[in-house]
């Protein structure tokens, strides 16, 4: 228009191959947000989905196990492969809290990866080695040759929950999936087989043990990479420092898990032993929505952001309380009806100890997520401290309730224990990242996100990058920014 005032135009921005470059990395890292928001949520069905058949199968055989050997031979079983099941985490010796903890370089993972293949080999056979020498001197076992058997898992089962640690830390969540689906097949399929024959024992199945416990770590060599493993003696060292302080709490953990099956025989009988250890495998299926959530989580955790991993942690705890609390409280309403119709009426005993556990299963799901973070930290014996506290607060209230009350006496024991002890790791948690209350309960929207990641699993969304008018990067169409 004639005479009309004319505006400058703004300058336009020289697009320097500095520029270019940074314009290129971030379009890169913001359409990698949609599929690692997909892929996170397709790991947590599939891992849900191995650890739901694993049940399955356990459920299964658990009712054909506990027809066939009556509480009774249930009972020594159960003892054998707690037994086993202590050597492995003693033997352990926490290395998994040491990888997480130095995991933030990522020029040691290679020798991570090593050392936790070797030292895992070494500690096992040490542990079953100091196992089978204290426990029959200490324990009455009914059967202590099968002990041998057993025990011979443990340094494939130490080496295999390090690797299962390195895999889970590479985002290979397929690799762990595959190793409980194998263990869960190796494990229930002949036992399956030789209850159809009529000729299941307490040493088949304890065979059977040892055969599962051993199959991840025959798994997980080649897919990661043994070749390409390397060992060095100084991490080893490090490593072992570190861990060694972790140890004390997570040995005073299991114990917490374990110890009540050995005081239930000993004050007790076997037979009481059985109708717990049904209760407990019974209300199994209602941790796993949570522990597939924390394992599918542990790499967002052990980031290098603080904050980050503070609201990964969060989320993440609120999740753990929804599913387990809904699941928890499904399964005990649904006992009174199902354990005596899939066990048998010789079981029924086991249902109030179901009722009574099922707030400690609750619990217990709280407690991996916030010990993922809590690592961070780098204060190994506060974390000792606690599970320490617990471990005699539980030993305590068995030793009162037990000859009282039985296996009911030992639920409600294990319940308070296991909620005293998430209780003070929360609180921990809560005042060291100053979270209030509401955000560690869960809302209506993480109801509404679990459906929605349900229904959306194994859909991703496509990123389709947005422009502006004059072509300048504005982000990633139809992606959400926010994960977990």
């Amino acid at each position: 228009m004639p005479g009309a005032l004319r505006m400058p135009r703004p300058p336009k921005t020289a697009r320097t191959p500095k520029t270019l470059k940074t314009l290129r990395t971030s379009t890169v890292q913001e359409t990698a947000g949609a599929p690692d928001r997909s892929a996170a949520l397709t790991q947590t069905v599939q891992t849900m989905a191995s650890h739901v058949l694993r049940l399955t199968l356990a459920a299964l055989t658990g009712v054909l196990m506990a027809r066939t050997l009556q509480p009774e031979g249930r009972g020594v079983y159960a003892m054998l492969a707690t037994t086993g099941g202590i050597a492995v985490v003693l033997g352990n010796l926490s290395i998994g809290r040491s990888q997480i903890a130095l995991w933030r370089d990522p020029s040691r993972h290679r020798a991570l990866a090593g050392n936790g293949l070797l030292l895992g080999l070494l500690l096992g056979l040490a542990s079953a080695a100091v196992t089978l020498a204290v426990v029959p001197a200490f324990v009455p076992l009914p059967s202590p040759h099968l002990l041998v058997v057993a025990l011979l898992a443990v340094p494939f089962g130490v080496a295999a929950v390090n690797l299962n640690g390195i895999a889970q830390l590479r985002s290979r969540n397929d690799l762990v999936n595959r190793g409980v689906v194998a263990s869960a097949l190796v494990l229930n399929l002949p036992i399956l087989a030789l209850a159809a024959t009529g000729n299941l024992t307490v040493t088949a199945v304890v065979v059977c043990w040892t055969a599962a416990v051993s199959a991840p770590f025959w798994l997980l060599l080649r897919p990661l990479g043994l070749r390409s493993m390397r060992v060095e003696p100084a991490l080893a060292r490090r490593q072992l420092a570190l861990s060694s302080r972790y140890h004390i709490g997570l040995a005073a953990f299991h114990l917490l898990l374990t110890a009540d099956v050995f005081l239930l025989g000993a004050l007790v009988s076997p037979a009481e032993v059985g109708l717990y250890t049904v209760g407990g495998a019974f209300l199994t299926f209602s941790r796993v929505p949570a522990d597939a959530v924390a394992q599918v989580a542990l790499p967002r955790q052990a980031v290098e952001d603080e904050r980050d991993a503070r609201d990964v942690s969060v989320r993440v705890l609120r999740l753990s309380l929804l599913l387990s609390a809904v699941s928890a409280c499904a399964l005990a309403a649904a006992s009174p009806v199902l354990v005596p119709l899939l066990y048998g009426t010789a079981f029924a005993g086991s249902v109030t100890p179901i009722l009574l556990l099922a707030p400690g299963v609750v619990a217990l799901s709280l407690l991996r997520p916030v010990e993922q973070y809590l690592v961070r930290l780098g204060r190994p014996m506060t974390m000792t401290a606690v599970a320490v506290a617990a471990l005699l607060a539980n030993l305590a209230l068995n030793a009162l309730l037990i000859p009282r009350w039985g296996a009911a006496g030992a639920a409600l024991a294990a319940s308070a224990s296991c909620a005293a002890m998430a209780a003070a790791e929360i609180t921990w948690f809560a005042r060291r990242t100053a979270t209030g209350v509401p955000e560690l309960l869960p809302r209506l929207s993480d109801l509404r996100s679990v459906i929605s990641a349900f229904s959306r699993a194994g859909h991703p969304a496509r990123a389709v990058p947005r422009t502006g008018p004059s072509g300048e990067f504005r982000g990633i169409r139809g992606q959400r920014r926010k994960s977990w």
